[in-house]
């Protein structure tokens, strides 16, 4: 594994490891627990992934037809 440390990242992967990090630190708050949780089988991660990515599909559905109604 790199350690974060040792790489100075552009400017665009920045963002997204603080985006990452911020998401990690709020999931943790709000659940209690990390991604290294053992509670969970193979089955309840994939439906937490669909779940997830069904929204994401839903968001940008949502911009598509706004970008639409503004153009």
């Amino acid at each position: 594994m790199i350690k974060y440390t040792e790489y100075t990242p552009d400017s665009i992967v920045q963002t997204i490891v603080e985006k990452f990090v911020d998401r990690a630190k709020m999931g943790e708050k709000k659940y209690g627990v990390t991604l290294d949780r053992v509670d969970l089988s193979i089955e309840d991660f994939i439906e937490h992934a669909l779940q997830e990515h069904m929204d994401a599909i839903l968001y940008l559905q949502k911009v598509k037809t706004m970008l639409k109604s503004n153009g």
